[in-house]
């Protein structure tokens, strides 16, 4: 599983562009020469993700960037199709960049996986907030196991990790 000190491991996420094409984004071009504040929720829409988790972030975000954070990214294991109307229900178009992990690749390649097969939603993510500064991790938080909100993760958390 991922740790502080670690360098993230190298992946691409879809999105779609102001056009509505899909892209690959290497994860090179998000984290590398930048300090960015990344975020892993279970899925979009879900009720902690959409009304409690990624809202304060969309609330924080100009803070958060004139605190020297580059950019703010969201992921969830989801394709980019919906990551893309999330995006927009959340009112964080060019605040936020939200990441597809359709497959669930990255959140293998992260370590942080969980089967939420029970719960009618396969594989997904665990929920996780990090600092990264430069594709290295400087800060990270992770929600208790069995937790059912956001405790840790969320954005007063970054914002006291921030400054």
């Amino acid at each position: 599983m991922i740790k502080v000190g670690d360098k993230l491991p190298d992946g691409f996420f879809r999105v779609k562009d102001a056009e509505g094409n899909a892209q690959k984004v290497d994860v090179k071009d998000l984290f590398t020469g930048q300090k960015v504040v990344f975020v892993g929720v279970p899925g979009a829409f879900t009720s902690a993700c959409h009304k409690a988790h990624i809202p304060l972030y969309v609330e924080n975000a100009e803070k958060m960037k004139g605190m020297g954070v580059d950019r703010i990214a969201v992921m969830a294991v989801n394709d980019h199709h919906i990551m893309q109307v999330w995006q927009e229900a959340q009112n964080a178009v060019g605040k936020i960049d939200f990441l597809a992990d359709g497959s669930a690749e990255y959140a293998k390649a992260l370590g942080t996986t969980v089967d939420l097969a029970g719960a009618g939603m396969g594989t997904r993510t665990k929920r996780f907030s990090m600092l990264v500064e430069d594709g290295v991790v400087k800060a990270l938080n992770f929600e208790p196991e069995g937790g059912k909100g956001v405790t840790v993760t969320g954005a007063p958390t970054m914002l006291e990790q921030l400054s």
